[in-house]
């Protein structure tokens, strides 16, 4: 006789005896009791939604009784735990791939739910994670993602490391990223820029990871960002919050997204090869389109990480200004007697005021801007 797996706990939940869901189930008491203590074993109750039956229940439940079923293409279970050993890969991406080989090949795959509960009777276990929502357009969170992706030298075969930089909304988990060649200041601030025109529009504060990119210093009482970094947030009209050191609660929703857009991005690439950095974000872009279209696994939450900005954060971006921001270098200089300065290897002209001056000197590709340094004498009323 068939067990109702749904239907006995549907009636335990509203508090019926076990005498009665037998009578109403067919099924016996021993197996009622045994099907009660199995689910909550398994913290699942009822209300169900509509794709949870019976089969399902059974798989999750009493996994050694289900059978794969007929039709469908099994899974390689020892080839995906071989490849859950490898860093960032996940079974979401394990279960996207095997997706793209049964279409190739023709035949059913398992959806991803059944996928997971046949792996984890296989592996016996499983881990599960929480997004963190905040208030739309507030917070931009960026980072470096913690595994580097690769670049292979045409003409020497050296394999080159390239660094991905990411950004994200916690609100809608909307996310952003790019690899660069180096986590150098430009890079930095170039992915920032990027990042923006990505969106679109500017949040009220920015979260960093407490970088020299970005921090001069970050005591408990003090925070000084350096003077480019400084001058993006001005430009942007957006705040800086950096990061307190070891303490990534302070960033969490980019701590997640580094996680998964390692998964998503440099896990989904391992096996490519690229020849340069334009191909490298070329298959990254690809990558990360698929991952702010791919729709949310939890249930409460419908759509995906695009329509949620959509839906629920563009609006409350600030607009850009008119012209993206212009990186600049910071230097200090002595006016000569000659009422020159060097800046790299060129002499420029200021007043002849300013000689044996000290001078601030802002560089950017497509300006030099000099500003003396002023000393106030202020005499004493006594004097």
């Amino acid at each position: 006789m068939a067990i109702h797996y749904r239907q006995i706990l549907e009636l335990h939940a509203q508090e019926l005896v076990q005498r009665d869901i037998a009578a109403i189930t067919g099924n016996s008491r021993p197996k009622i009791s045994e099907v009660i203590k199995q689910a909550e074993l398994h913290q699942i109750s009822p209300p169900f939604t509509d794709d949870v039956d019976d089969i399902w229940l059974e798989s999750l439940l009493f996994p050694q009784k289900q059978p794969m079923a007929k039709g469908r293409q099994i899974p390689d279970f020892e080839k995906i735990h071989e490849e859950l050993a490898k860093p960032n890969v996940t079974l979401s991406l394990v279960h996207y791939e095997y997706e793209q080989e049964c279409r190739q090949n023709g035949t059913i795959p398992y959806a991803y739910r059944t996928f997971c509960q046949y792996y984890r009777a296989y592996a016996q276990k499983y881990k599960a994670t929480m997004r963190i929502r905040r208030k739309p357009g507030e917070v931009m969170e960026v980072d470096w993602a913690g595994s580097p992706l690769h670049i292979v030298d045409r003409e020497t075969g050296e394999i080159i490391k390239a660094y991905l930089f990411i950004a994200s909304l916690p609100c809608s988990a909307y996310s952003y990223c790019e690899a660069f060649m180096t986590e150098q200041q430009e890079a930095w601030l170039t992915g920032h820029i990027h990042a923006y025109e990505f969106f679109g529009g500017v949040t009220q504060y920015l979260i960093s990871d407490n970088l020299k990119t970005g921090v001069t210093s970050h005591k408990h009482s003090e925070i000084i960002l350096n003077e480019m970094y400084r001058d993006l947030a001005l430009h942007y009209g957006t705040i800086v919050m950096p990061a307190r050191v070891r303490k990534p609660k302070d960033k969490p929703t980019v701590e997640g997204v580094v996680g998964t857009v390692s998964t998503w991005i440099i896990a989904a690439l391992r096996n490519e090869t690229f020849f340069g950095l334009e191909e490298l974000n070329k298959a990254v872009r690809i990558k990360l389109k698929e991952f702010n279209e791919r729709p949310f696994t939890k249930k409460y939450k419908q759509g995906s990480r695009l329509s949620a900005f959509h839906d629920e954060e563009s609006f409350a971006l600030r607009p850009l200004p008119v012209q993206a921001y212009t990186m600049a270098s910071w230097r200090t200089a002595i006016v000569q007697l000659d009422y020159h300065i060097n800046v790299e290897s060129q002499f420029y002209s200021v007043p002849y005021e300013y000689i044996s001056s000290k001078v601030d000197i802002k560089v950017t590709k497509d300006i030099v801007e000099v500003f003396p340094q002023f000393t106030i004498q202020v005499q004493h009323p006594d004097d």
